[in-house]
This record gives C-alpha cells, structure tokens and sequence, in this order.
C-alpha cells in the first residue's frame, strides 16, 4: 500500500463538490485536472478500491462504493 498522490487527492476532491450542471463538473475535471472525463472516471473507480483512499475520505469513497454496487446489480 502506498500513500494517495496529489492528483488522487484533487480527483477525490473534485468528486466530493457539489455540481449544479453536468458540464460544470466537466469543464473542471479538464480546466484543474488536466484529463478527460473519461480518464477522470478511470482513476476514480480504481481509487474506490484502495484502503489509502478509504481512510482519507471514508463518507465519499463509502456512498461511491455503494452507487457502483447498485449500477452493477442494475444491469
């Protein structure tokens, strides 16, 4: 196990905002983060499942988790 990166951070923090619109949310994953929505989607799920991410944000990675369970289970 190894410790979150800067980037996993602002990936988690950015996540953790309230949006008013899809493409505000949009708009900054590419202006901050400097990745596609794609790519952004991509680091965020692998974080959902590291235990450094976990202890770091528990509230936020725990509702993600559950979301993921129940899209999965809806298809």
């Amino acid at each position: 196990m190894g410790e979150l990166t800067g980037r996993d951070r602002a990936v988690l923090e950015l996540e953790g905002r309230q949006w008013r619109t899809a493409g505000a949310k949009e708009r900054a994953i590419r202006e901050e983060l400097g990745l596609s929505s794609t790519r952004y989607y991509q680091l965020l799920n692998g974080l959902l499942d590291r235990p450094e991410a976990l202890a770091h944000a528990p509230v936020l990675v725990n509702r993600l988790r559950r979301v993921r369970v129940a899209r999965r289970a809806a298809r």
